[in-house]
């Protein structure tokens, strides 16, 4: 509160000055300058607004910089980011085209070298460009939306680095998972982030049955194309009455949060398939829900003493039976025993 007050003496002192026949620069310390007019007889004035942030921007010379880009509104570009991209030696972009499209948007010009950084050539591209670094020059790594490592090429380049001993640092920005996180209503004091979740359905399920007792609020990202299958998972996995969030097209003009029980989300996507990327937010397990689903790993004899019992109580063959019971009882990490295992041990016990 005592900086607010000082600022508005400040501003009055500005306005009072403005009056009179001097023009009023602001000071590096915050304070108000009082400068003669200049030789033409007008007024010199500081760089303000936008423009003027940029301009105080330093651009560190040796140095890697991440930096993250709007994920949908153009908007949440910050001076910082438009600063780098327009001083940078070298900039490091995951799409060139899009790299110059968000240029092109924002008026400003890409002057250093561009060059295509992503998944399939990072690693092989890291050195040389940290070889750059140690010449001093300033290299900025950008993805096409967000922050760079965030399930976006960057983890290569920073972990040579920081090997090589080499300065790197971030120019943080928009993000897709707490932006979500924020707007799902969801608790926000503990979450954990699980990127995407896996393509294969025996994968997702073994990855969703590892997380049915996680406490923490948990954040995925899944694809239009998947959706309908992973929310069929999560529904088979957590059941029908966890509370969760899908959200969409984020800070932009159609955005959109559907907020409700998994069913229900569920429901939503099956009447109204929603388009582009998404970000799922699922509610921690309850503690009860917790308790139920802690895992109890059996050992192999232990599952093959139920697969007998199964066998025999509900007439199944044998290797029916083992099957049932190696899916109702996975292991800690949330996947299954070996069914060759099991079948040997019931081998074992029936002599």
């Amino acid at each position: 509160m005592e900086n607010m007050s000082e600022q508005k003496t400040e501003d009055s002192v500005v306005k009072a000055a403005a009056g009179g026949n001097a023009s009023v620069v602001a000071g590096q310390n915050g304070s108000a300058d009082l400068t003669a007019e200049n030789a033409a007889g007008e007024p010199r004035h500081a760089e303000s607004g936008l423009d003027g942030l940029v301009s105080d921007v330093d651009v560190p010379q040796g140095t890697v910089v991440l930096a993250a880009t709007p994920i949908g509104n153009t908007a949440d570009a910050s001076a910082r980011l438009i600063a780098l991209m327009e001083g940078a030696d070298i900039v490091a972009a995951e799409d060139t085209r899009r790299l110059y499209a968000l240029a092109n948007r924002l008026g400003i010009h890409v002057s250093g070298k561009v060059v295509a950084y992503h998944d399939h050539n990072e690693r092989d591209k890291a050195d040389g460009l940290l070889d750059q670094v140690e010449q001093g020059a300033t290299v900025l790594v950008v993805s096409d939306a967000g922050m760079p490592t965030i399930n976006d090429p960057g983890l290569a380049i920073v972990r040579r680095a920081i090997d090589r001993g080499l300065p790197v640092t971030c120019a943080p920005g928009p993000s897709a998972v707490l932006d979500a996180l924020c707007l799902s209503g969801l608790p926000t004091d503990r979450f954990c982030y699980e990127g995407f979740l896996p393509r294969k359905h025996s994968e997702r399920v073994q990855h969703l049955r590892a997380l049915k007792s996680e406490r923490r609020t948990i954040v995925f990202y899944e694809t239009l194309h998947r959706i309908d299958d992973s929310m069929a998972d999560l529904l088979d996995v957590f059941g029908p009455n966890r509370r969760m969030a899908l959200c969409r097209e984020l800070t932009k003009d159609y955005e959109q949060i559907r907020r409700g029980t998994i069913v229900e989300i569920r429901q939503s996507v099956i009447d109204e398939p929603p388009r582009g990327e998404m970000v799922l937010v699922i509610a921690g397990a309850s503690e009860e829900e917790a308790d139920a689903a802690a895992p109890t790993t059996l050992s192999i004899e232990d599952l093959a003493v139920l697969s007998i019992d199964r066998a025999q109580e509900d007439n199944l063959r044998i290797k029916d039976a083992i099957a049932q019971v190696i899916a109702e009882h996975p292991l800690a990490d949330g996947s299954l025993a070996n069914r060759k295992q099991v079948y040997n041990a019931v081998l074992k016990l029936r002599g």
